[in-house]
């Protein structure tokens, strides 16, 4: 965050390949856009009404992926990996053409998103960015699983536990600073299920493209990817990559701290409805300097226009 202007992608970026729920075939064209357009995704099957807004008011679905839809029932789903590579990235302004229902999947992580959309290069323009203060600590809770968000400096903190009876996944911990570490590790990690999930997941009409090319399967005490694990907490860094990627659709980056265990799409989308509930709860700043010192984070370089 040390250069603090609106970004967006100096040339266009497409990406072909099998959706993981429908196993379809799609094309995806990432292009350019103008300060303050924000991220847009484009069906450009349909010939009208045809723009889905990534919003977190807009998620539809949180089953084993983030869906959105428009007022129209236009829908755009597993944008989440897609949506993190942006964030992380720090790209502000994309229109995302589409040509199907589903974001591809890839190799099940945002490795070949994020490699591509660094080598079109970045536009960086005058115009500043916004961000989102979160100013005081919300919760929420479903049975076991909990999601919790509070007031940070400059950062933005996940701290992600995963909790399995499986031997392989067992109990996995990892914190990250968003702004901060290296995340290869985060954006490398690949979606994951266990062995005997999967004939639930298919009968539900869900998983039609998933193979061991773009998913982590776990049976028993093996993981049956010939290659194996690609970091030695791969699956809740997977969860930390979705849980970016999902809290891209506050439409700004945060500034807060979060600490889930257990959690996933739904957790995080139902904390942004309860967050933006109450204009208590968040600012939204603009940041009018390019280098922002950590000190200053709640002082005059900041004017708030919530």
């Amino acid at each position: 965050m040390s250069y603090l202007t609106q970004k967006t992608i100096k040339n266009e970026v497409s990406f072909t390949g099998i959706s993981l729920h429908s196993g379809l075939n799609v094309n995806v064209c990432i292009k350019p856009a103008n300060p303050n357009y924000g991220i847009v995704f484009k069906r450009v099957d349909l010939k009208s009404e045809n723009l889905v807004y990534p919003n977190f008011m807009n998620v539809t679905n949180t089953s084993l992926n983030t869906t959105i839809e428009n007022e129209f029932g236009v829908k755009v789903s597993t944008i989440e990996h897609l949506m993190g590579a942006l964030f992380g990235l720090g790209i502000d302004n994309v229109l995302i053409e589409i040509d199907n229902e589903e974001v591809p999947i890839l190799d099940g992580s945002a490795k070949e998103f994020i490699e591509k959309i660094i080598s079109s290069g970045f536009e960086v323009s005058d115009a500043p960015i916004k961000i989102i203060k979160i100013n005081k600590k919300i919760e929420y809770s479903d049975g076991e699983r909990f999601i919790s968000i509070q007031p940070a400096t400059l950062s933005l903190d996940i701290d992600f536990e995963l909790q399995y009876k499986n031997e392989v996944i067992g109990n996995q911990r990892n914190k990250v600073k968003v702004y901060e570490d290296d995340l290869t590790d985060i954006y490398n990690s690949r979606t994951y299920c266990l062995f005997e999930d999967i004939e639930l997941i298919k009968k539900n009409g869900l998983a039609k493209g998933g193979s061991l090319d773009n998913a982590v399967v776990v049976k028993d005490n093996e993981v049956l990817n010939p290659e194996g694990l690609r970091n030695n907490k791969e699956f809740v860094n997977h969860k930390i990559l979705d849980c970016i990627g999902d809290l891209y659709t506050s439409g700004y980056r945060l500034v807060a701290a979060i600490t889930c265990s257990q959690g996933g799409h739904y957790l995080t989308n139902q904390l942004l409805r309860k967050v933006f509930e109450s204009k208590e709860n968040f600012s939204i700043l603009e940041i009018k300097e390019k280098n922002l010192p950590h000190t200053l984070i709640n002082r005059h370089l900041l004017k708030s226009i919530a």
